[in-house]
């Protein structure tokens, strides 16, 4: 947990930094571009009404600080008839270039644009009998903008890599009190389960020793509730001690080859009897043979158990419950359903919570609300996922287990 946390932490910090920096990083550009854009089009404006000084060879504008010489020309355009008028280009009067050129221009039908394959900008003016336009080269304004744009990038990956280190850092800083507080309270659960259960197994003891001497029937009641109270504190303190060993990530189980066919098989006939006695039936017929999966046989089972307890439990009297699994490409599917009234959506996000009950509308049932709780850590230490769905058909939960890997 503290490890995701401190992931979003930095996935955050970086996320408002990126966004940050490039809107930064666009403006620039933007009015980079902008500039030297409008520097050309005053040019073109200027060249286009004769100024004598761009006639005496101020062709120049300003970028980054440098005068630059931007070559031009001008042509003015009778019918199908092109006449260079003036600029630095040499020897382009009556070529095939620059009646493509033209071509291109006046195909645009704007007052101005570019042309992209001979890397110039122009400017139109109609004169009634006959068009003038201008032309300015602009590779010197694709090559700054590109130079920007590659300098741009160099310098906000290296500040990227930079903020990422800064943001690790302060993830660190900022998750310590946390981390410390998760773990002294894991460490207290852990601590208190294991204290409790040696007073509990003596209270167990003696009270079947109470149980077995007394002939009153008075005592043997006190200690039949004795037992009972006893066993439901201890069933809550091994409970706990399996959440708090998930919690510290003390791996308990050995992984090994299990059939989840013949895991689901065997709690389907433990769990028959308990359903018949409460007058449901468990149909068991769905489940398909030779799904393999890599686990703990023994908590598989235990998820397996908890899932058809809790279908048990909350399903319709008289209603079946459904237990099957299927195998997909990749992973093994296990569903146990039961019909009964539809949880609403704003519960099924809570049901996996730690002492979370449902409402009266589903009935007060003896449990701690660590049943599915405990499944899910299940589920999640064999890499695989528990959900839960509900409709007015009926209430579904899905565990999903990768399928083991031949």
């Amino acid at each position: 947990m503290i490890r995701r946390l401190r992931l979003q932490v930095v996935a955050v910090c970086m996320l408002l930094v990126t966004a940050v920096l490039g809107g930064v990083f666009f403006s620039m550009y933007t009015a980079a571009r902008n500039g030297i854009r409008n520097s050309t089009q005053e040019l073109l404006r200027r060249v286009i009404t004769s100024d004598p000084r761009i006639n005496q060879g101020q062709t120049g504008i300003i970028i980054g600080g440098d005068q630059m010489q931007l070559p031009y020309f001008t042509v003015e355009v009778w019918g199908d008839t092109v006449y260079v008028t003036g600029g630095t280009y040499s020897d382009l009067e009556d070529t095939e270039a620059l009646r493509d050129i033209v071509q291109s221009c006046m195909n645009q039908g704007t007052e101005t644009g570019t042309v992209s394959d001979y890397n110039l900008r122009y400017l139109r003016v109609n004169n009634g009998f006959f068009e003038r336009i201008a032309f300015v080269d602009i590779s010197m304004e694709t090559t700054s903008l590109q130079t920007m744009m590659r300098s741009t990038l160099q310098i906000g990956a290296a500040a990227l890599v930079l903020l990422l280190g800064v943001s690790m850092l302060l993830a660190w800083w900022v998750t310590r009190p946390v981390e410390q507080a998760w773990k002294q309270q894991h460490q207290f659960l852990s601590d208190a389960s294991h204290e409790l259960k040696t007073p509990l197994t003596v209270i167990l003891s003696n009270a079947e020793l109470m149980d077995s001497v007394h002939l009153d029937p008075r005592p043997a009641r006190w200690a039949d509730n004795i037992q009972s109270e006893a066993r439901q504190m201890k069933s809550l303190v091994e409970e706990m001690l399996t959440l708090a060993r998930a919690d510290n990530l003390v791996r308990t189980s050995l992984f090994s080859a299990v059939s989840l066919s013949d895991a689901a098989t065997d709690c389907a006939l433990l769990f028959e009897p308990v359903a018949f006695e409460v007058g449901k039936t468990l149909n068991y017929e769905s489940i398909a043979p030779d799904v393999t999966v890599n686990g703990d046989s023994d908590k598989l089972k235990q998820a397996v158990s908890i899932l058809l307890d809790n279908a048990i439990k909350y399903g319709t009297e008289g209603a079946p419950i459904e237990l099957s699994v299927q195998k997909t490409d990749r992973h093994a599917k296990l569903q146990v359903s039961n019909q009964g009234p539809p949880i609403p959506s704003e519960q099924l996000a809570h049901l996996f919570e730690r002492f979370y009950r449902a409402d009266a509308s589903r009935g007060e049932k003896a449990g701690f609300g660590l049943g599915l709780s405990i499944a899910q850590t299940i589920a999640a230490e064999h890499k695989g996922a528990l959900r839960a769905e509900s409709d007015d058909a009926s209430t579904r939960f899905v565990l999903t287990l990768p399928l083991l890997r031949k």
